[in-house]
C-alpha cells in the first residue's frame, strides 16, 4: 500500500513558475514508476509526464516538453513536477500516481497503469 500527498498547488501568473511535491508512504517507493497527471474542468484526467524508478529516464506529454521537468528523490519518497513557463490552459488539479510494480516497462503513460493516486492539488494560471 502507497499513500501520496501532493502538495506546492497554487495561483500563478501567465509566465511564471511552480514546483510540485508528492510525497510517498511506505519503503517501497523506488519499485514503482511514478506519473504525473492532470485533469481540468469538463475535461478527462490527461497525463502529463513519467519517470523511471530509477530516475534515469522521463517522459512528457508534448503540451508540456520544454517546460516541465519531472524528477524524483528515492531516498526521500518524493517525486517532483517543475512547471516552468506556464500556461491558461495548464490550469487543472494535478495528480502524482504510482504503479508498475510488476510491470517490466520503464513508463507508464496510461493512467489506467497506475494503482495509486494522491488527492490533487490545483494549480491556476492567471493570464
Amino acid at each position: 500500500q502507497v499513500q501520496l500527498v501532493e502538495s506546492g498547488g497554487g495561483l500563478v501568473q501567465a509566465g511564471g513558475s511552480l514546483r510540485l511535491s508528492c510525497a510517498a508512504s511506505g519503503r517501497t517507493f523506488s519499485r514503482y514508476i511514478m506519473g504525473w497527471f492532470r485533469q481540468a474542468p469538463g475535461k478527462e484526467r490527461e497525463f502529463v509526464a513519467t519517470i523511471s524508478r530509477s530516475g534515469g529516464s522521463t517522459a512528457y506529454a508534448d503540451p508540456v516538453k520544454g517546460r516541465f521537468t519531472i524528477s524524483r528523490d528515492n531516498a526521500k519518497n518524493t517525486v517532483y513536477l517543475q512547471m516552468n513557463s506556464l500556461k491558461p490552459e495548464d490550469t487543472a488539479v494535478y495528480y502524482c500516481a504510482a504503479g508498475g510494480e510488476y510491470y517490466s516497462g520503464t513508463y507508464l503513460y496510461n493512467r489506467h497503469g497506475y494503482y495509486y493516486w494522491g488527492q490533487g492539488t490545483q494549480v491556476t494560471v492567471a493570464s
